[in-house]
């Protein structure tokens, strides 16, 4: 378990920023291990300008893959057989060349301990034989690729083509058999960018290579924005957003080009949750709205684990993770947990999986039939919950 990549020294990762030298993180998707950083990618809306790593090219290791998977499994957030994982999901790319080592390092030594949590492993690279070889050698693990397309023409926006991650998604998804699954990510969409009729068509008929299929858009952070605006670049939307933007008329169009090509989901661990025959680990069920598109017999299983905890669960649960000394259950339903109180997301995405119930925060409402999108591009809505 040797670093392959150059190892930082202290003073180096001294002078990361904060939320840098946090290997592992807490994101609606997953617990989320990234010890290594750094990408030469370059796509422009990259999640790493908000970590302070965008001008960070070279993949370099906080750690040692060893060290990174001991701190995830002991991680107060991690448990075994439920909480999800996601690798090198937010400062590099897990098959780069130099990277890929250490994803299958990762793996095999969670899936040597035998544990059967789900891992979403997200590329936009080349996925060569071998590799799919080496990710059906896993007993255990609930491994999941999602593919990254745009689509995407601007080279300034996306140096490196979608084609790879189109040709990657085809190969992968013919090996047969396989335990792992396969997922066309279609992401960002952005209006005026990519969402002509002819690259709606064109990922459309892609969806058929793919187990099943998510669309979302564009994280479009103060970060990102800035970066934008000193490179020149085209302005996507005249402001920011803490949610990713879907605007509601692109939404609509995109359930018309892939209607009748497969199971297509606005939710990434809906898709996740399907492909191996689960309920939603999000608790997505709560927010009903979102199931009008999936397929009859994952509205099924999500309705039958559908369980509203009481305010001593979610109390219980919160007692035993950081940062939780201010939460207030604020109201519970059917459909969600409300709560205030806790000082960042990470909690709060614990409770949600340890639950399998949607947890809101009175901060941040999520309205009534916008799918937790962004206010951009949407009607207001003034009932939320």
């Amino acid at each position: 378990m040797s670093t392959l990549v150059p190892l930082l020294r202290s003073g180096q990762i001294e002078q990361l920023s904060p939320r840098a030298r946090e290997v592992v993180e807490y994101r609606k998707s997953g617990l989320s291990l990234n010890h290594i950083q750094g990408c030469p990618l370059d796509c422009a809306y990259c999640i790493r300008h908000t970590y302070g790593l965008w001008d960070q090219r070279q993949p370099r290791a906080v750690m040692s893959d060893a060290e990174a998977v001991a701190s995830l499994v002991a991680h107060p957030y991690f448990r075994a057989d439920v909480t999800p994982v996601q690798l090198f999901n937010r400062a590099t790319e897990p098959f780069l060349p130099a990277v890929k080592p250490h994803t299958f390092v990762v793996l095999e030594d969670l899936d040597s301990r035998g544990l059967t949590n789900h891992v979403l492993v997200i590329t936009r690279h080349r996925v060569k034989p071998e590799d799919c070889a080496r990710l059906n050698r896993l007993k255990h693990l609930k491994v999941t690729l999602l593919f990254t397309y745009s689509g995407i023409d601007d080279q300034r926006i996306e140096p490196y083509p979608s084609t790879v991650a189109a040709a990657s998604l085809e190969l992968a998804t013919s090996i047969q058999p396989r335990r792992y699954r396969t997922i066309l990510y279609w992401r960002p969409l952005v209006p005026g960018l990519n969402d002509t009729d002819e690259h709606l068509a064109r990922a459309a008929d892609l969806s058929r290579h793919a187990d099943a299929t998510v669309f979302t858009g564009l994280f479009y952070r103060d970060q990102i924005a800035g970066y934008y605006q000193a490179a020149g670049l085209p302005e996507p939307y005249s402001g920011t957003a803490r949610r990713k933007i879907v605007p509601e008329t692109l939404e609509q169009r995109v359930l018309e080009a892939v209607a009748g090509r497969g199971p297509v989901f606005r939710k990434t661990s809906c898709a996740v949750s399907y492909v191996h025959d689960l309920p939603d680990y999000n608790g997505h069920y709560g927010v009903r709205e979102l199931c009008d598109i999936c397929p009859l017999a994952q509205i099924k299983r999500c309705r039958q684990a559908h369980h509203t905890p009481t305010a001593e669960q979610v109390a219980a649960l919160s007692a035993g993770v950081p940062d939780t000394e201010g939460l207030e259950i604020l109201d519970i339903d059917d459909r969600a947990v409300v709560v205030d109180g806790l000082p960042h997301e990470q909690p709060r995405y614990f409770l949600q999986h340890a639950l399998r119930f949607q947890i809101h925060d009175l901060r941040h409402p999520h309205y009534i039939g916008r799918h937790g999108r962004a206010d951009i591009g949407w009607q207001q809505e003034e009932s939320s919950s």
